[in-house]
């Protein structure tokens, strides 16, 4: 019987792009691992998980989903597409059927994203307009990415792609952690999401939980190679 790689595609979070897999890219095609990173509209939960679930549907054999922070929301969603063979959890919210973010995060103390974002206004297709959300640009390092480079940070800072505000409020219309096998990152010093909202995540979707205990909530860039590693765990025991 021939074994067949998964495919690995990678959801970003909000407040950064598609480029923060850049490094763990880089070393899963080192290993051989086919690798997508598509964009994250950020317009809402539900949108944007059907958004990664066209992408999913578009390939071709097993694919193996790994989210960042909000990311892992929707590939919570987006996963319960057939060939979607496991779940790969990076610093991410993992939440349950009909829970929302806002109720998830609101069972632990706030982190310190809360009381540094800043709110604009977009224009919605029906004429009326929406809230989106971005951290504030001088809170944004410490925040978000404390381990990596100042000159890196301030870069990302002003780079930031914006959250619809109402993503916090809708409900996941799926968990498929219920039903495919798990893995999961804590990033121990995250100052974005809790690291306690990241372990009670995993553990109830019974994930097999890698933890870095000095790692901010950009570890995708901080640990390119830790990252990978759990992601190539994952590949290793969903290839068939």
């Amino acid at each position: 019987m021939t074994t067949r790689t998964p495919t690995v595609v990678l959801v970003h979070g909000a407040f950064a792009d598609a480029a923060c897999w850049l490094g763990v890219i880089s070393e899963l095609r080192g290993h051989g691992i086919p690798v997508m990173a598509p964009p994250n509209p950020l317009r809402g939960l539900a949108a944007d998980a059907s958004y990664v679930a066209s992408v999913v549907s578009q390939i071709d054999g097993p694919v193996l989903l790994v989210g960042h922070s909000y990311g892992g929301a929707l590939i919570t969603v987006a996963g319960a597409a057939e060939n979607v063979v496991g779940l790969v959890y990076v610093a991410a919210y993992v939440p349950h059927e009909d829970e929302s973010l806002g109720e998830l995060q609101g069972r632990f103390p706030d982190s310190s994203l809360s009381s540094n974002l800043k709110e604009w206004t977009y224009p919605r297709v029906d004429g009326d307009s929406a809230v989106e959300v971005t951290i504030d640009e001088a809170a944004f390092p410490s925040v978000f990415a404390a381990d990596v480079a100042e000159e890196v940070t301030q870069v990302l800072a002003a780079a930031q792609r914006p959250l619809a505000a109402a993503a916090f409020a809708e409900t996941a219309s799926a968990a498929a952690w219920l039903t495919k096998p798990s893995w999961a990152l804590v990033a121990g010093a995250d100052r974005a999401l809790n690291p306690e909202v990241q372990r009670f995540g995993a553990r109830r979707a019974g994930a097999v939980v890698v933890e870095l205990p000095d790692a901010s909530h950009a570890v995708a860039l901080s640990e390119p190679r830790q990252v990978a590693e759990l992601i190539s765990d994952a590949v290793r025991a969903t290839s068939r």
